[in-house]
């Protein structure tokens, strides 16, 4: 698949308690620096009296990769929340994971085993999506074929964005771009011409896989 990468499907927040310590993971998908560092910023804000906030996030855009211990012993915390998300390929993603020291200490490796298991239980409650170029398609479509290109359509794993009925209809369909070649030659050749398609663009789409 051309160009693709994968995302957070959507918000995803866990709860951990390790010897009282609670850790509560957050994972937003963040396309920019500045969707990232506002996540972080409200949810210091919100948990003000939490003991930490450790935050990573990683940008597609220019590689970008940031991440603090907020307080924790270095190492310990930004670090492994981070590499949750590397591990995995993830991209233009933001998590933070609050701390509530339970007064214990945990020691390096119980606080890095914790703020990446934190992590870990936010992405998987976030899931995963594949986002990849789809191609946009204009079709005019006489009203008797309309259910053919509706089959053809989910055939070619193609998704029906608008219909507008006119005196024909007017489809906006998003094809995976692998499949757009098939689809239109599909489409053409069953119709025996009377559909007429058009390449408007390409979009990047997020396609939930996990």
């Amino acid at each position: 698949m051309p160009d693709s990468y994968l995302v957070p499907a959507g918000y995803g927040e866990a709860e951990l308690i390790e010897k009282k310590s609670r850790f509560i993971g957050r994972v937003w998908r963040t396309d920019t620096e500045a969707e990232a560092l506002y996540r972080i910023r409200e949810t210091r804000e919100n948990h003000r009296d939490a003991t930490h906030n450790v935050y990573a996030y990683i940008i597609r855009d220019n590689n970008l990769t940031r991440y603090s211990d907020d307080g924790e012993p270095s190492g310990t915390s930004g670090m492994p929340t981070v590499n949750v998300f590397a591990g995995e390929n993830i991209q233009n993603v933001c998590c933070v994971v609050t701390r509530y020291f339970g007064g214990t200490l945990l020691g390096t490796g119980g606080l890095a085993r914790a703020y990446s298991k934190a992590a870990k239980m936010a992405l998987e409650s976030a899931g995963i999506a594949q986002m990849a170029q789809w191609s946009v398609l204009k079709l005019i479509c006489p009203y008797g074929f309309y259910e053919t290109a509706i089959h053809i359509a989910e055939d070619c794993g193609a998704v029906i964005r608008d219909s507008d009925f006119g005196v024909d209809i007017m489809l906006t369909v998003l094809v995976p771009c692998e499949s757009a070649m098939d689809f239109e030659d599909k489409i053409i050749s069953l119709s025996s011409g009377r559909v007429r398609c058009e390449h408007a663009a390409h979009e990047y789409i997020a396609v939930k896989i996990l």
